[in-house]
């Protein structure tokens, strides 16, 4: 792949904001491309088809992942999220900043350990990914992970932290990562699921040889799943950097939500001249604790729009009581089907 022409180099002109990642001291983008759709051929975000169409192998992947990093850098997008259960997101991010030629330190990359990629890029696999938080999953995860992006990879997450997993409390994994953090990564956890706030807040209090390894949180906040918002604040209070996910709902707070469930977001998104996947993400970014909101796009048309998020946020978001109780959030997004 050529180089980055100088047009899409990074300009200090982009109008896309900064901030520290909470006192990690890592430099973030508010808004960075999380890689969850584009490194494998199925995902569970409503219009997939509509997006991809047929043109799913490898190569196509490959393709459309380097298209979506370069314009997301163009825009001044500085924050990558991956993932070892991503297919080939790590891969091919390794290869685009290579290609690329990018000074080491050009972008911020995170990424996660805890659940493999088993469907063997098939559509029709009848399991995407298998979850295991166990001590031998991190030590071959990490290895992967640091072959495909080398000294580049600056957090590594527990991917999908919950209570019932007990990871919290597996003392040779904790001790595993304050080790690792020793050695100069960033550690975070990510969360999922009703009971965010909970799990959380149990990491807060987590210590292993009288340190917390945990230094950033990302979880799932959008405008119908707001549970998580108190804890997050607590999180960043004690200088945790903050990571939102998600902020789209698996595309429910977009122009495809299934028959018009959402009637006053786009009222309000035509009133403003925006559209309602800008309005969602620009209430996310509003939050005073949010550092990074990710942006799952996945064609340029996508990002384009996304972007208008950063000059609603500036002007303010008072967003819309359209949040629904947790368990029916997650009961509903459990049941979206791999595309």
């Amino acid at each position: 792949m050529p180089e980055l022409s100088s047009r899409r180099r990074f300009v200090n002109g982009s109008g896309m904001p900064f901030r520290s990642l909470g006192s990690t001291g890592l430099r973030v983008s508010r808004l960075g491309l999380g890689l969850a759709a584009l490194g494998r051929p199925a995902y569970i975000n409503l219009g997939r088809s509509e997006d991809f169409g047929h043109h799913r192998s490898v190569a196509d992947l490959q393709r459309r992942c380097y298209d979506m990093l370069d314009a997301a850098y163009a825009a001044g997008c500085r924050y990558v999220d991956a993932a070892r259960s991503y297919g080939m997101a790590e891969a091919f991010l390794g290869t685009w900043l290579s290609d690329r030629k990018l000074p080491a330190d050009a972008i911020t990359i995170g990424s996660k350990w805890g659940y493999t990629y088993v469907a063997g890029w098939r559509l029709d696999a009848s399991i995407h990914e298998v979850k295991d938080l166990s001590l031998a999953t991190l030590r071959r995860q990490i290895a992967e992970s640091r072959a495909l992006l080398g000294g580049r990879l600056h957090l590594y997450q527990i991917h999908s932290a919950t209570v019932e997993s007990g990871v919290l409390d597996d003392i040779a994994v904790l001790r595993e990562l304050d080790q690792l953090r020793s050695g100069g990564l960033v550690i975070g956890l990510t969360v999922t699921g009703p009971k965010q706030a909970e799990v959380i807040r149990r990491a807060l209090r987590t210590t292993v040889d009288g340190r917390n390894p945990f230094q950033v949180v990302q979880a799932t906040w959008n405008l119908l799943e707001v549970s998580a918002g108190p804890a997050l604040a607590d999180a960043k209070a004690e200088g945790w950097g903050v990571i939102l996910k998600e902020a789209l709902a698996n595309g429910r707070l977009t122009d495809r939500a299934e028959g018009g469930q959402l009637p006053g977001l786009k009222t309000e998104a035509v009133a403003r001249g925006t559209t309602v996947d800008a309005l969602a993400l620009a209430a996310a970014l509003s939050q005073p604790w949010a550092d990074v909101v990710l942006s799952g796009a996945v064609t340029a048309e996508q990002l384009t729009s996304n972007l208008k998020s950063i000059g609603l946020a500036r002007e303010g978001v008072d967003w819309l009581a359209l949040a629904e109780p947790a368990a029916d959030y997650w009961g509903h997004r459990r049941g979206l089907a791999w595309q």
